[in-house]
């Protein structure tokens, strides 16, 4: 019965976002990005080609055992760069330990496109994620405090007849 939950939830949740973008652009694909890496790219040293090269690496990632695997060519087709800014800018990201590439080859020993992980973007995100959840609950806590606090000499308020 919880499965049956899950799913009605899900259902709903995907139609709130139909409402939101319509049908025809949910139902063309979209790709699911966490708040904390958009809010914290000036932390995370992202610039916002760095972003966009993420955002289609993101957009080709639908399954976590199944590392996106788009090439540069169609990177940089994408986001209206060419090929050699898009591998400096992966290149880059790998540096920075954001990203993990795994080259691949076909079975004549040719290089086909390589797999990306995610591996440093999610710790490192995840990282700012915990701060700002921790953020968010101390405000919480403080403007109960707030609510709570009695003032020794009682309510300053006069009652005028």
């Amino acid at each position: 019965m919880a499965a049956s939950a899950s799913k009605a939830e899900k259902a709903s949740k995907l139609r709130e976002n139909e409402k939101k973008w319509g049908s025809a652009l949910v139902d063309a694909g979209w790709t699911l990005i966490p708040s904390t890496i958009l809010e914290c790219q000036q932390t995370l040293g992202l610039d916002p080609v760095d972003l966009n090269i993420l955002l289609q690496l993101a957009r080709h990632w639908w399954q976590e055992g199944n590392p996106p695997h788009p090439s540069m060519k169609t990177i940089a087709d994408c986001i209206g760069k060419h090929v050699s800014t898009v591998q400096r800018r992966i290149t880059k990201l790998r540096k920075r330990g954001l990203i993990r590439i795994e080259h691949r080859h076909n079975k004549h020993g040719g290089q086909t496109s390589s797999k990306y992980y995610f591996d440093g973007l999610i710790a490192e995100g995840t990282k700012l994620a915990e701060e700002a959840i921790a953020d968010r609950k101390d405000t919480k806590q403080k403007a109960a405090n707030r609510r709570r606090r009695r003032n020794p000499q009682g309510p300053k308020l006069k009652v005028i007849q």
